[in-house]
């Protein structure tokens, strides 16, 4: 493991992170519960970046909450809108973006997402996951169905592309703060203070 992720909890991998990553996007993957939104609204507060919510800008363009555009237009058409959106989300140098959970998936998204911003995976363990998104019942992929054993099957899926990712952080149980540390002790190999 690289020096830069040694000794600090929560950091698991980071290779391939640029030098001149802070005039990039951050784009944040990861499952539905491993708390992009909420990490990277803390993230951004402490490095002054501005954050956008892919979700969310997907819902503004659309007109429509991401559930209906699932229930009218299905998964296929929600993955081309998001896509788009995230293209346009791309520009514009630094901020920190919360993808949705399969936005990572999509091979032309990634493959964005790795050129233009930094990747980083928030990983979580499925129990972790399960018990945030079962606070919460506006998931598409969710909806009468048991989440421990979607969220297990859509890890198996989505695992080997969230590994592609050049930072992978453990987003475990405890404060988001420790979190957002992992991330910034990744990016700049320090504690958070010095950001």
């Amino acid at each position: 493991m690289p020096p830069s992720a040694r000794g600090h909890r929560g950091v698991r991998r980071v290779d391939g992170v640029r030098a001149d990553w802070r005039r990039r996007p951050i784009v944040l993957v990861g499952l539905m519960g491993s708390g992009k939104t909420t990490v990277g609204k803390r993230l951004a507060a402490k490095l002054r970046w501005p954050f956008v919510d892919a979700d969310a800008e997907i819902e503004v363009a659309a007109q429509m909450p991401i559930s209906e555009i699932f229930a009218r237009f299905g998964e296929s058409h929600f993955r081309d809108g998001e896509r788009r959106v995230i293209g346009r989300l791309m520009e514009g140098g630094h901020k920190i973006i919360a993808t949705g959970g399969g936005a990572f998936v999509d091979a032309e998204t990634r493959a964005l997402i790795l050129n233009e911003g930094t990747a980083i995976w928030l990983d979580a363990a499925i129990e972790t996951l399960a018990a945030r998104v079962s606070k919460r019942n506006h998931r598409p992929l969710l909806i009468g169905k048991d989440p421990k054993q979607v969220l297990g099957e859509l890890m198996e899926l989505r695992a080997p592309c969230y590994r592609q990712a050049p930072i992978h952080i453990i987003s475990a149980d405890g404060p988001h703060e420790e979190t957002v540390n992992a991330i910034l002790h990744a990016l700049i190999g320090r504690d958070s203070k010095a950001v």
